[in-house]
Order: C-alpha cells, then sequence, then structure tokens
C-alpha cells in the first residue's frame, strides 16, 4: 500500500522537518549509547594515536563483558587528574599511585589498560610487570630515563579497577600519578580510527 504523499508546501516542509527530527534523534542515541567519535587531545597515546586524530568508541561493549589488558578505553579520570595528578592515598616509596581519589572529573582520557583488579603491578623502563611478568610491548614510546619510569615497588590493582597508560610512557600523565580507575568510569573501547584518511582502519 502506497502511502499518499503531502500536495502542500506546508505538509512537504513538515514532512522534511520530522524527516530531520528523526535523523537528529537517531544520531544522538547512537552517540549517547552506541558509538560515540572522539579526538585525540594529546600526545599521550604517541605513536599509537597522534595528536587531532579521530577514533570511534564502542560504548556498550563492557556491559556484555570486562575490559582486557591491551584495550584502548576513554574513561573519566579521578578527580585531580586534569590538574597537578593527585593520588588518593599518600604514594610508597618507588611506587606507582595504587587508589584514586573518590570522584571522577569531568573530562575524558583515553589510554591503555596495563592491568586488572588483582594484579600485581610495577613499572620497569616504563613497561608494567604485572604478577612478575614484564609486558611485551613493541609499539609504545620509550620512556626517558627518570620521571616514573621505574617504580620497582609493587602495588595491588583492587577490585573492579583498572591500571591505565599512554603508549608514550615519557609523556603521559596516568595512573601510575593518579591511580587505577574504576569499571564504572570506562565510557568505551576504541575501536576503530576514521580521520585523517591516511589512518584509517580498525585496531
Amino acid at each position: 500500500m502506497r502511502v499518499p504523499r503531502p500536495h502542500s508546501t506546508q505538509g512537504a516542509l513538515a514532512e522534511l522537518v520530522i524527516i530531520v527530527a528523526l535523523a537528529l534523534g537517531l544520531a544522538l542515541a547512537i552517540q549517547a549509547f552506541i558509538v560515540k567519535p572522539y579526538q585525540i587531545p594529546s600526545e599521550s597515546m604517541e605513536p599509537t594515536l597522534d595528536v587531532g586524530q579521530r577514533v570511534l568508541v564502542n560504548r556498550f561493549i563492557y556491559r556484555f563483558g570486562d575490559p582486557e589488558i591491551g584495550d584502548i578505553v576513554v574513561f573519566h579520570p579521578p578527580t585531580g587528574a586534569e590538574r597537578g595528578n593527585q593520588c588518593g592515598v599518600q604514594r610508597q616509596p618507588g611506587a606507582a599511585c595504587s587508589q584514586p581519589t573518590p570522584d571522577q572529573a569531568d573530562v575524558n582520557f583515553i589510554k591503555r589498560i596495563v592491568a586488572g583488579p588483582g594484579d600485581r603491578l610495577s613499572i620497569q623502563n616504563g613497561h608494567p610487570v604485572v604478577n612478575g611478568v614484564a609486558a611485551e610491548e613493541d609499539f609504545i614510546r620509550p620512556c626517558s630515563p627518570g620521571g616514573e619510569c621505574n617504580l620497582p615497588t609493587p602495588i595491588d590493582i583492587p577490585p573492579d579497577h583498572y591500571f591505565m597508560m599512554g603508549d608514550n610512557r615519557g609523556e603521559s600523565d596516568d595512573s601510575r600519578f593518579w591511580g587505577p580507575v574504576p569499571k564504572d568510569w570506562i565510557i568505551g573501547k576504541a575501536f576503530a580510527t576514521y580521520w585523517p584518511p591516511k589512518k584509517i582502519g580498525v585496531f
């Protein structure tokens, strides 16, 4: 059965308004619940992701499973991460921050998960050592001497928390400074890049 088309200019305009509203609503729903674009704001994920590069973030994947080591995720850091790298507890000598501040910040960060709930973690030459095993990471930018490249005193990752590090280990403000991130603060997993054109691809 064919639906009659409006014959008046007023009817055609109303139809156009409805179509645009539905399209806009669908786009907003997709961004809110399914896939959201995100622009890389800093050098912390180089050489994997460059400043200005745009990625797509799956917002619902962690409703059906837990994040995994190696996932690149967008998340809310703890309050204080965006201004001065505040840790939620007194850091032990030679150790990363073991607890975040209790509230999440309003900003979004993008980093890589390097350790999960219950893991015992230390840092050697910028590489995470998880449960006594050093990660093999040929994709990172090496950590410069000094700074937080070596944190030999191990910490334990709390339940439902994930330890985040940028791939540019010498130029990344990450969980080493402000602690692991609760799962509830993770927005989603970055799974593809769509800009610039030469970088288009799936992780």
